[in-house]
């Protein structure tokens, strides 16, 4: 056989080994996804009734009146080691046993307590064991999270409150009451932390109009219930708050009220035209009414693949879930075949407010605490997400008593940005061209929300042709607002009538475990530094340039990038191990898209249970005992955090090990009239980007054949070049618009 037929034989069996691996990755994949599918209704009842047949633990419905009581709280899925997982996706073997977390408010015994504990095998669980945080920090029993059982409770001392306040309530809202009061009612909003100090459970709770955006119609009537005791009849009112005065009852609020002490407040009787807060069309609009606006389409069907929790689309696998207490998280992230991430998920989101009033001055909110996970409701199509995208639906299992279905909460969608990929047009400069290309830009979509009450985030994974992922929130809502007054304008604007919306950061936390081509990565940071030299073909002058300047950091403390320090132009990933085509280590950075900062100095107080928050980087080695920055427990005990993340750096070795960056990102927000009625998302929406960075011999979007070449011929008249078919006219569409809202036990 001559040297060209051999070397030919030998590039086929390779083509063929290449196939033969991506089919065999691919199929790995798949096999392995379900390891991170969240749990399905049948393995959240039957670890339910587990736990229930187990006598000593004496478990009861968790939406029993009681709080006295010992009930589940929280069931989600415990993600098995990340050794054990990786047998199953980069080896094809057996899957790990999959996990249950379960927490169990144990408050029917002399000590009260939280324990958490893991069940399995799923689906049908024979055995449990307790699970604890790094360094077995305690929980708090009363840093648990707040319940629709002890809110009932609350309900009921506010009426006891308000009842005793009719009066006043009455006179200076126009004629609204908390009890009795058909369509003129007062509702409420809590604030948390519920305390100064660990072991605390007191909250101050603000009275709003119970209308149509009620989170921004305070009225200036605010109190501090202490609920610590589970007997609600030992509950107590320790402060009271009216119109900038402080009073220790409601009696002595009274009292200085009729004797014209006290400054009345006078707001406006309810009426349609007061109701700024809704979404009722108000203003004028040139837009016609009786046209549609620009629609999304698909004029072939969906060029995504979903199956179960795994997703495939122009290169891309991963697998996807909501946790329950944090939110969305992606998983196994491979670009043709090839891990990027082993996890990319959200952690924690934080939202510290500053005011004039109590509630203002105390509203840190920590939202895992408040299971952010769980509030992500229905999506509406056209609105939320476009209606060609594939609505998914998320089962929860918090403060209930059987799993709840949450319909249409994801959604996964294909879109065009408007915006080309890349485009070049080659002028000849002589009134005509070269060459046209252009490639335009699809993007697939991974989209849920979270209600977390007034805010909504809007959570966004982004999965670009050229190996680029974005990760994205976008805030919208009501703002959080407080009745004004005039000191209030230090903290904030006033935005209506009585009506101060406070000033408050936003910070984001982010896990990524990158595995760039395997788990063996190296961290460094570039940046430019001028150099001075003699000008080579003109002695005489001196040349001034930028130069690059890496650094590898070779310990966690090194690549922990505080707020306000200098912080790199590039954040590298890399893996020393491989190389591309030209030689260069295989990489990927993070670009971040974020106006963050701190929210607090350094251990103060409550900065203490987000001490993520003091980085805008953090990169470790990872350790599945430090598999979350945070906690349910950080929102109602802050001040010694069952999860310090702190703990988590310090002088280990990162150089050529398996790597976690932590990533901080956010926005400082101070609200202004245009936030009435609502948070719009234009410029409230930050995050990063991973982006490949000598990942690939060249840009991977090669491979789509949506490119388009036009060349004039020999006549100067263009001559198109494609690879699809040319798309003509258009489509929406056939299903009318419906939206149903609910979500209800299963």
């Amino acid at each position: 056989m001559g040297t060209v037929a051999v070397k030919l034989v030998f590039a086929l069996q390779l083509i063929a080994l290449i196939g033969c691996n991506t089919t065999r990755s691919r199929n790995w994949a798949l096999h392995g996804a379900p390891i991170f599918a969240d749990l399905t209704p049948r393995e959240m009842k039957a670890v339910r009734a587990y736990l229930h047949n187990i006598q000593e633990m004496k478990l009861t419905d968790a939406r029993s009146e009681t709080l006295k009581k010992n009930s589940i709280l929280l069931m989600e899925l415990h993600l098995p080691k990340k050794h054990e997982a990786l047998r199953a996706l980069d080896r094809g073997q057996a899957k790990p046993p999959r996990q249950a977390r379960v927490v169990i408010q144990f408050g029917d015994q002399t000590k009260p307590n939280i324990t958490e504990y893991i069940v399995g095998p799923l689906p049908s669980p024979t055995s449990h064991e307790i699970k604890t945080f790094k360094g077995k920090r305690p929980v708090q029993f009363e840093s648990r999270p707040i319940t629709i059982v002890e809110y009932d409770h609350i309900n009921n001392i506010l009426e006891k409150i308000t009842s005793r306040a009719h009066r006043l309530l009455f006179e200076t809202t126009g004629g609204f009451s908390y009890t009795n009061c058909s369509d003129r009612c007062l509702t409420f909003s809590d604030i948390a932390p519920r305390g100064l100090a660990p072991g605390e459970r007191r909250s101050w709770i603000m009275l709003q109009k119970f209308v149509e955006g009620y989170f921004i119609h305070p009225i200036g009537f605010e109190v501090l219930v202490n609920h610590r005791d589970l007997d609600p009849e030992n509950w107590t009112v320790e402060k009271v708050w009216y119109n900038s005065m402080y009073f220790d009852s409601i009696e002595e609020l009274l009292e200085k009220y009729d004797s014209g002490h006290v400054e009345k407040i006078k707001l406006p009787s309810h009426s349609d035209d007061d109701l700024y807060s809704t979404y009722i069309p108000r203003g004028q609009s040139s837009t016609p009414t009786h046209v549609h606006g620009p629609k999304l389409v698909e004029p072939q069907g969906h060029r995504y693949r979903i199956e179960s929790n795994f997703v495939e689309y122009a290169g891309w696998s991963f697998a996807y879930r909501v946790r329950s207490s944090a939110g969305l998280q992606v998983f196994d992230l491979r670009f043709n075949g090839e891990r990027i991430a082993y996890e990319i998920s959200l952690q924690e989101a934080i939202a510290f407010y500053s005011g004039d009033t109590p509630a203002a001055m105390q509203t840190k909110y920590i939202d895992a605490g408040w299971a952010m996970g769980t509030s992500t409701y229905e999506l509406a199509p056209g609105i939320d997400c476009p209606e060609i995208a594939s609505f998914i639906d998320l089962y929860h299992y918090f403060d209930t008593d059987k799993p709840v279905l949450h319909k249409n909460a994801l959604c996964i969608f294909e879109m065009t940005t408007a915006m080309p990929l890349r485009r070049h047009f080659n002028s000849n400069f002589q009134g005509g061209y070269n060459f046209y290309g252009g490639l335009e830009n699809t993007v697939l979509v991974l989209r849920t929300t979270s209600t977390v009450y007034n805010y909504d985030y809007i959570w966004d994974f982004v999965f670009y042709q050229n190996g680029v992922v974005e990760v994205k929130v976008s805030a919208s809502g009501y703002i959080h607002a407080t009745f004004f007054t005039p000191n209030g304008l230090h903290y904030g604007s006033k935005v209506y009538d009585h009506v101060l919306g406070n000033l408050h950061t936003h910070l984001i936390h982010y896990k990524v475990d990158l595995d760039i081509d395997g788990r063996e990565n190296s961290f460094e940071s570039i940046d430019l530094k001028y150099v001075n030299f003699t000008n080579p073909w003109s002695p005489k002058h001196f040349i001034v340039q930028s130069k690059l300047h890496k650094t590898q950091h070779k310990t966690e403390r090194s690549a922990a990038f505080r707020f306000g320090k200098k912080f790199p132009r590039y954040v590298h990933f890399y893996n020393p191990n491989e190389k591309n085509k030209w030689g260069h280590q295989k990489g990927y950075r993070i670009q971040f898209n974020s106006h963050a900062h701190s929210v607090l100095p350094k251990g103060w107080r409550e900065e203490n249970g987000i001490s993520w928050s003091r980085y805008r980087l953090a990169v470790t080695r990872h350790k599945d005992s430090e598999a979350t920055s945070s906690s349910i427990y950080a929102q109602n005990d802050p001040w010694e955090p069952a999860v310090l993340f702190d703990d988590y750096i310090n002088a280990e070795d990162i150089v050529n090990k398996d790597l976690v960056a932590w990533v901080t990102v956010g926005f400082l927000h101070v609200p202004h009239s245009e936030d009435i009625p609502n948070t719009a998302t234009p410029g409230n929406a930050v995050g990063f980007f991973l982006r490949p960075f000598n990942f690939f011999d060249e840009d991977p979007s090669l491979a789509s054949k949506s490119t388009v070449i036009i060349r004039p011929d020999k006549d100067g008249k263009p001559k198109v070049q494609r690879w699809t078919p040319e798309v003509v006219g258009h489509c929406v569409t056939d299903k009318p618009f419906f939206y149903n809202g609910t979500y209800a036990g299963v």
